[in-house]
């Protein structure tokens, strides 16, 4: 009865979970991402060049995400934005299930330290290709994890399989790279420190002929052979063969070389770093990263009041990626990732004994049935809800009004355009009309990007420079200080105003 309480429970946690991830679409980038596969869906082509702005036309673009955006075009070709929300949904929560498959702990105990930690990365959740890449990284972390538990070599073979499709989904690819590397160190400072693995652990082979077996079982055989012999040397020898053969598979993309050094220059631009807020810290002042403090602070106590120390792999993991996710919002779904397991194990001996946790056990076996159904009902008007809705998260967060006048109405001239609003346009309005700028940062440079905040400021000189790119539409929030100095000028007129937008023409 007790397995069948931990599956309801589980069955339960993991619709909760789905149920949160089903969310409406408002990210800024989606919008690109999605013309994007429909220009490659449509021209059989991968572009190397800008092609929706007039102001870095022709310049190199790195279009890293390009097999993703095939995918979320294709999935809304076949149905629209609702079966997008549905497809992340159900991504997110695999990537959740991976991290509890990581997580050794009392199964209830797993299953709220999971939930803790969804809360905590919940605010970057939503229709994009990030999304991909964190079930990678869980994906890349449980076959190390055990790997390094089992020593057994099935676990490693597929990983450079996985980073062909990787390096090609998304650029953050290099994560499953620096995993690899991480556990090549701590496989290194096992060997260096002289630690066996007990013999529980040693893998078993065949003692058939090599001549009557495939050569993975021969390979499998040979390695089981050598790890006998030298248990820790022989987790570094494969280890290294296992990353040398990633790092090669990163190889196979349509940008070639170039994509290699795509992440270490994201990392290094200073633009994405001071202006776009997901590369911000965490701002645990809001409510919504408060949960990521409780995370952090729950591994504080495991740590100290834990009944075993936590493995020095362990602890290297959390350093990385927790310094990660105190640099940037962006990576704090990947510390969570890391976390859960290790907070889960960490604190499972000290508490699964508790009353507490034996009175939660036997109410869920009274409540689980109810509460499953409870939720599947609360999906099912969620997700029809947030379908209906759409239209209105586009309105509360693109200029909806401003767009459908552009588009009805076709005025001459460039537009020039606040940098969160670039890819509505060019969903909405590309080839007709393209961008002054977009979400992609990478490509306009520090420089570029500089320009724009000084006209969206508007400091001294901002007619001229809308007059150099033969502007003669501008469409911003109502609140920024160029909308201001426009409003002002005789020059230009008012088109449309309402809360959020206002769209002038020149005169």
């Amino acid at each position: 009865m007790q397995m069948t309480i931990r599956n309801l429970f589980a069955i339960l946690l993991f619709l909760a979970l789905f149920a949160m991830a089903l969310r409406p679409i408002a990210d800024a980038d989606f919008w690109w991402h999605l013309r994007t596969g429909q220009l490659i869906f449509e021209t059989h082509s991968i572009p190397h060049s800008d092609p929706f702005s007039y102001t870095n036309t022709g310049k190199t673009w790195i279009a890293h995400e390009w097999l993703s955006e095939i995918i979320i075009y294709s999935f809304y070709r076949l149905g629209g934005y609702g079966l997008l929300i549905l497809v992340f949904a159900m991504l997110i929560t695999t990537t959740f299930y991976l991290v509890y498959l990581l997580s050794k702990g009392h199964p209830y105990i797993a299953g709220f330290t999971l939930l803790l930690g969804a809360f905590a990365s919940a605010p970057t959740w939503g229709v994009r290709p990030q999304m991909i890449t964190y079930l990678f990284f869980a994906l890349f972390l449980l076959f190390l994890y055990r790997y390094y538990a089992s020593c057994k070599i099935k676990y490693l073979i597929s990983l450079p399989l996985f980073m062909f499709l990787w390096v090609n989904l998304h650029g953050a690819y290099a994560l499953g790279i620096g995993l690899v590397g991480i556990y090549l160190a701590g496989a290194i400072y096992d060997w260096l420190k002289g630690g066996e693995i007990s013999s529980q652990h040693t893998p078993r082979y065949s003692r058939k002929s090599n001549e009557d077996k495939h050569i993975l079982y021969v390979i499998h055989d040979w390695y089981s052979e050598f790890y006998f012999r030298a248990p820790q040397l022989s987790k570094v020898i494969l280890l290294c063969s296992i990353l040398g053969l990633c790092i090669l598979a990163t190889f196979a993309n349509p940008n070639s070389l170039r994509l290699l050094s795509y992440p270490f220059e994201t990392l290094s631009n200073q633009a994405m770093q001071q202006y776009i807020q997901e590369w911000f810290s965490p701002d645990f002042h809001q409510p919504e990263w408060q949960p990521l403090a409780w995370l952090i602070l729950a591994l504080l106590g495991a740590g100290l009041l834990g009944r075993k120390s936590i493995p020095s792999l362990n602890i290297l993991l959390l350093l990385i990626f927790g310094y990660m996710a105190l640099r940037s919002v962006r990576h704090v779904p990947l510390f969570v990732i890391t976390a859960v397991p290790i907070l889960s194990e960490a604190i499972s001996p000290v508490v699964q004994n508790k009353p507490i946790v034996q009175k939660i056990g036997r109410a869920l076996q009274w409540f689980n049935v109810t509460l499953i159904g409870l939720t599947v009902l609360t999906i099912g008007l969620r997700y029809f809800s947030i379908v209906q809705e759409q239209r209105t998260t586009e309105k509360e967060y693109f200029p909806v009004a401003a767009v459908d006048w552009i588009a009805r109405h076709h005025p001459t001239g460039n537009i020039f355009n606040s940098y969160g609003w670039g890819g509505y346009i060019i969903w909405r309005l590309y080839p007709e009309y393209r961008v002054f700028i977009d979400g992609r940062a990478d490509i306009y440079g520090d420089a570029f990007i500089a320009d724009y905040l000084r006209i969206e400021n508007g400091e001294p000189g901002w007619e001229s420079s809308l007059g150099n790119e033969n502007i003669r539409i501008v469409l911003i929030e109502r609140s920024s200080p160029l909308a201001r100095e426009i409003y002002n000028s005789s020059s230009w007129q008012v088109i449309l105003s309402d809360e959020k937008s206002i769209l002038f023409l020149s005169r």
